[in-house]
Order: structure tokens, then C-alpha cells, then sequence
């Protein structure tokens, strides 16, 4: 079985011992944990926003950048592949672990989830379990983690807490811009797990989404990195399930009953209250969809220029 912890951990390993070629500070603590700051005290970039990204995949991911254009309007884009979708979309990359500890607070996602069953559900629908002696996590925060972070990361993986290895970056950064809109293709991976289909049936995935610019607000950032797959992440699959065209129809954003504004825009006018706002909006624009099986091709949703560069202040 694939070890997405081993994959990533090696990745890690370059990471940390090179800190200085990706703009980011590698750190030790007393009770043996590591973790990289790819963006709070640091600056980041490119380089180690791909790495982030590529880590948070369990290492089944390739990123690479491009640049781009939206109506005329050059903009950096990140193009995602991978043929392991439904292990590092839903096994890794998902943000499905809220870290809590004392008073500090973090979108879990990553490897580590792989072992602390984050949600347990998930890895039961996917059949996928990890086994490894070390715990790989990206965290999403404005402030570092402490001892007992990572001693409470540990524990609900099972593993010594010198083993526990985390990568750091808030979402108003450039590595926040960058993985946020490589999460482009697991958009539509967790999607279709929710609709209820059977996402280990697709055999290869590869999406695009133009990488935000970055807001000096936490949440305005938030709402500017959920619309670059929201109204312009374009995403191809590949799979062997005919029962897909019952399911076609309800997977692009634009079947929202939300969709239409920038995402902070939506989310302020809810009171900042996600309860408020229909989940189906957290979907990509525009999906097409290789099926062996029959030999078809389906293309569903379609890109939103305007919105995607209101979002970005450049509309």
C-alpha cells in the first residue's frame, strides 16, 4: 500500500534542510517535532508554495506554474495532475481537520490525516489506510504552532512526537494563494464523494486555476482564493464509470444557488456564517469528463472571467 506519510516526508526532508532556497525557516523544538514557516515570519514564493502543495498530496501530486491570462489580464496559473486522485485529493489534500490546541487554531490537512482518520468516514469511503511512523501536516494559520500543538498533532496520530513534521503558511500569503488554487482538482474530487459517487473509479485527474493575488485580509483572502475554483478552475478526469451522466448536472459551482458574486461578498451578506451559504458552491467552474468505459466525453459548467476579477480587485 502507498504510504502518502513516506511520500511526503521525503519532500520534507529537502525542504528542511534547504530552507534558505525556498524563502522559508525550518525549526527544531525541544520535545523533537520540526516544521517549516512558509509564510508567517517568512516570505515564501513559488518554490515553496509548489512544495507545500505537492506535500499536502501525500506526494502523489505534480504542480507546476504557468502564466496565464483572464479577458486579456496576464495572472500566474497552477496546473495540477495526479493518477492516485482519490487517495491524494480526499486521503491527503483535504481540509478535514480542525487543530485546535490551547489557543491556537489551524485547517488541518496533509498526510497526517491519513493516520488520525480526519474524518474517519472518508478514509472508509475511499479504502484507504496509512501506516507510518511519522506524521506529515500542512497547516493553515496565522501563527506558528508550540510544543503542545504538536504533541496534540501526535497523539491523534498515534506516533512519537519527534515524528511529527509540519509546513506552516497563512492564507494571506503567497504560499496561502498558491495551495489554496492547488486544491483546484480535489474541489472536484470532494464533490462527486459527496454527491455519492464512487470516486475511486477515476483513474487520473488534472485541473488549472489562476493563483490569487494576496489580500492583507485573512478572510478577504479566503473569499479571493475560493474563487479561483469557484469561477475559474477548469478541471479534466478520467475514469471507468458510466453511472457519471447521473451526476453531471450537479457538479459545477454554477449550480449554487449562491453563485454569481465574489465569495466575500456572498460571505458578508450571510453575517460570515458558511451554515448560511449553499455547500454546492464550493465546486469548480468548469469540469470535462473522459469515460473509458462508453468511450465518451462530458464537458459541464464553464469559467466566470468577470467575477473571477472582481474577486481579484482587478475588475
Amino acid at each position: 500500500m502507498i504510504s502518502v506519510n513516506e511520500l511526503a516526508l521525503d519532500i520534507f526532508e529537502g525542504l528542511a534542510e534547504f530552507p534558505e532556497d525556498y524563502n522559508v525557516e525550518f525549526h527544531q523544538m525541544d520535545n523533537g517535532a520540526r516544521f517549516v514557516d512558509c509564510g508567517v515570519n517568512t516570505k515564501g514564493g513559488y518554490s515553496a508554495g509548489r512544495i507545500f502543495t505537492e506535500i499536502c498530496m501525500g506526494g502523489l501530486g505534480e504542480v507546476t506554474f504557468r502564466n496565464g491570462q483572464i479577458n486579456g489580464v496576464p495572472m500566474p496559473f497552477i496546473d495540477v495532475n495526479t493518477d492516485f486522485p482519490s487517495i491524494s485529493c480526499l486521503g491527503a489534500q483535504k481540509a478535514g481537520w480542525t487543530v485546535k490546541a490551547g489557543k491556537f487554531f489551524a485547517m488541518g490537512s496533509g498526510p497526517a490525516r491519513a493516520l488520525s482518520l480526519m474524518p474517519k468516514h472518508t478514509y472508509e469511503v475511499i479504502e484507504y489506510e496509512d501506516e507510518s511512523d511519522y506524521a506529515v501536516i500542512c497547516l493553515e494559520s496565522d501563527t506558528l504552532p508550540d510544543e503542545a500543538v504538536m504533541e496534540h498533532i501526535a497523539e491523534k496520530c498515534g506516533v512519537d512526537v519527534a515524528n511529527v513534521c509540519a509546513l506552516v503558511a497563512p492564507t494571506a500569503s503567497i504560499v496561502g494563494s498558491i495551495q489554496v488554487a492547488g486544491r483546484c482538482v480535489e474541489t472536484a474530487i470532494y464533490k462527486l464523494n459527496e454527491l455519492g459517487f464512487d470516486t475511486k473509479k477515476i483513474e487520473s485527474a488534472m485541473g488549472t486555476a489562476p493563483i490569487p493575488p494576496v489580500k492583507k485580509d485573512s478572510t478577504k483572502a479566503m473569499g479571493c482564493t475560493n474563487d479561483a475554483t469557484i469561477y475559474h478552475g477548469q478541471i479534466y478526469l478520467t475514469m471507468r464509470a458510466p453511472e457519471i451522466t447521473d451526476y453531471l448536472e450537479k457538479i459545477p459551482s454554477n449550480k449554487s444557488s449562491s453563485y454569481g458574486e465574489p465569495f466575500y461578498d456572498t460571505f458578508k451578506k450571510a453575517n460570515f456564517d458558511f451554515y448560511q451559504i449553499d455547500t454546492s458552491l464550493f465546486s469548480p467552474a468548469e469540469v470535462i469528463i473522459n469515460e473509458l468505459t462508453e468511450g465518451e466525453t462530458y464537458r459541464v459548467g464553464a469559467v466566470n472571467p468577470e467575477v473571477t476579477l472582481k474577486s481579484f480587485g482587478l475588475l
